[in-house]
């Protein structure tokens, strides 16, 4: 039994206990993991063989009494559902519609550079969802016990949209420069360094003295 449980752990298993629905089919799991299908099928195919999964011709079925599974989720809920940088990478595996928005498109679009009103104890991370993807939103938040709306902790912050347009950097889906930039306009006391940089890093036309006033202190 342990021999079996240490064959089975590695990312790819991981990630697709993670992403894994009660009904689900191979070709879904593999467009989430973002892994090719034959390397998907082959981990699947491993996990039914301990029990997790059940298999049909066209779907995987999944088994939440089993002993692997819920040991899986049990590490995940105990040593990375407290973690942000676990909130963020994990999105991209519930196949929904969402976006980093607000602070966090400050925060993407400077590099990383700007982040503001946010420590250990209290670090909301501002995301919208489309509204029909709801559901399986707070399926996942649910199964991994990840926090929404709260007060205390790393959360989600989630706004509910429809029909919103999403860019991309470097693969995350934000808001656009464009609103982002309107964002931090219309708070420009607290973001005068993040629009200074947004300045320096994308040769924006921007009316911001933050640096100079600095220099001249």
């Amino acid at each position: 039994m342990i021999s079996m449980i240490l064959d089975l752990i590695n990312p790819y298993t991981l990630k697709i206990i993670i992403s894994c629905r009660k009904e689900d089919s191979i070709n879904q799991i593999s467009n989430r993991i973002n892994l090719s299908y034959g390397w998907t099928y082959e981990w699947v195919q491993k996990l039914a063989d301990s029990g997790v999964f059940k298999l049909t011709r066209m779907k995987v079925y999944l088994n939440k009494n089993n002993y692997f599974y819920k040991k899986t989720l049990k590490y995940i809920k105990e040593v990375l559902s407290d973690k942000a940088s676990f909130y963020y990478e994990i999105l991209s595996l519930f196949g929904i519609k969402y976006a980093f928005t607000k602070l966090d498109s400050v925060f993407i679009w400077t590099e990383g550079g700007y982040n503001i009103s946010r420590y250990k104890d209290f670090y909301p991370i501002y995301i919208k969802v489309d509204k029909k993807d709801k559901p399986v939103f707070d399926y996942y938040c649910k199964k991994l016990n990840l926090r929404v709306n709260k007060n205390k902790g790393v959360f989600y912050k989630v706004s509910y949209l429809k029909g919103f347009e999403v860019d991309y950097l470097d693969k995350i889906p934000v808001d656009s420069l464009k609103a982002t930039i309107s964002f931090m306009n219309k708070n420009k006391y607290n973001f005068e360094p993040a629009l200074e940089m947004i300045k320096e890093i994308y040769n924006k036309k921007i009316n911001i003295k933050y640096k100079e006033v600095l220099t001249n202190v």
